[in-house]
């Protein structure tokens, strides 16, 4: 699955795992690199989705307004 198909539940749910992961003591630095670089995607994906529901959000508030 291409990761900006992802909702945002399924995104959270891939960071839980990928920082379980991070926790383990047996990782690698190589592991941790890329598990960190796969969390990184997914909290800029996390935060433009996030971005664009305030901003119908807005919208919808100042249709309501006038």
């Amino acid at each position: 699955m291409d990761i900006k198909e992802t909702t945002l539940e399924e995104s959270f749910g891939e960071l839980e795992k990928i920082l379980s992961e991070l926790d383990r003591e047996n990782v690698t630095l190589e592991e941790s690199f890329d598990l960190y670089t796969k969390g990184m995607e997914l909290v800029k994906l996390c935060n433009s989705k996030i971005e664009t529901v305030e901003k119908k959000l807005r919208i919808i508030g100042e249709e309501k307004a006038e």
